[in-house]
């Protein structure tokens, strides 16, 4: 076993795995995993540039992640950074926080990268599930973007297109710089739109229609399902490999649009980072079931993060 650490550095959110893994087997063991909402990608979309608070609040995650990292030992340490950062005019100052304080270079990847990861993480387990028929649709729905990977074992086709939770909400649903709450017909109208030209890009070049099982990744899908399964708090034993409906997606995602923030607020399983960006979420993965035409969606607790600590432990990905 290597004991590994792998950090997501996504548009809306930090995460650290730390785990022991062994390529010959496939077993990975989770010792510390953990998620805060830094928002690094705020303003990204308009200004081009990574705001100074939004940096600060990243660097201080990074700094407890050390710690941990530090306290737990671990022999290799890798950094993704992901959509906010490969869009950003001054990503070096990004870069020279984090070498700064992990002692490690952000690898700003590609989309295409991102969807590697995404796949591998997300599918490493449901492969011994014969119930589910292939090929998988793996489908990551991030704050800056959205990342489709289609394959069986391995990676047949995969697309990152720029909608995200956070990137649509910013683009749509603030005037003012404030989030309309409830968001107007016209603004839903108008992200729909632009989630619609997102997939006819995304089938340019993975066949989604093809896919047998549709799998979920990332807060918006975890958090819809937690809200479908009622949880009376964030379970991710119970969210990992739940089934949610389409019916149930669809119900979820109109009560999103049409709660007040103070409602969404005070569902039991909502990240307070999450309150104002579920919507726009939701909807991407709404319009994602639409398209396919998939019943259901498989959820996923492991994605990119855990792709990200089985390369940094040596297996293919």
């Amino acid at each position: 076993m290597i004991r590994v650490a792998g950090i997501d550095c996504g548009t809306n959110s930090i995460r650290l795995l730390v785990a022991d893994c062994d390529p010959a087997t496939g077993e990975l063991v989770e010792l510390d995993r953990r998620m805060t909402i830094v928002r690094l990608g705020q303003g990204v979309d308009r200004t081009g540039r990574l705001a100074p608070e939004a940096l600060e609040r990243t660097f201080a995650a990074c700094r407890e992640y050390a710690a941990v990292i530090k306290e737990l030992g671990a022999e290799r340490v890798r950094f993704v950074a992901t959509s906010a950062s490969r869009d950003a005019e001054n990503r070096d100052d990004f870069v020279r926080g984090v070498v700064e304080i992990l002692g490690v270079e952000p690898e700003v990847i590609s989309g295409d990268q991102e969807a590697e990861f995404s796949f591998t993480g997300a599918t490493k387990e449901l492969t011994a599930h014969e119930h589910l028929e292939r090929p998988f649709l793996v489908v990551d729905i991030g704050g800056g973007s959205t990342e489709f990977v289609v394959g069986d074992d391995h990676v047949r086709a995969a697309r990152s297109v720029d909608v995200g939770c956070v990137r649509m909400t910013e683009r749509h649903l603030v005037v003012d710089g404030v989030v309309t709450d409830p968001p107007t017909e016209e603004q839903i109208t108008a992200v729909r739109a632009d989630i619609e030209a997102a997939l006819d890009l995304a089938s340019e070049t993975v066949p989604l229609t093809e896919a047998r099982t549709l799998v979920g990744l990332a807060g918006s899908v975890t958090t819809i399902a937690g809200i479908a399964l009622g949880l009376p708090e964030y379970r991710s034993s119970e969210i990992h490999h739940s089934r949610i409906s389409y019916e149930q997606v669809r119900a979820i995602t109109e009560r999103m649009l049409t709660a007040m923030h103070d409602e969404r607020a005070a569902i039991p399983v909502m990240h307070p980072g999450r309150v104002d960006v579920i919507g726009a979420g939701a909807l991407v993965l709404l319009a994602v079931m639409e398209r396919t035409g998939a019943s259901e969606v498989v959820v996923s607790e492991h994605d990119i993060l855990d792709g990200i600590a089985w390369s940094v432990a040596g297996a293919t990905v």
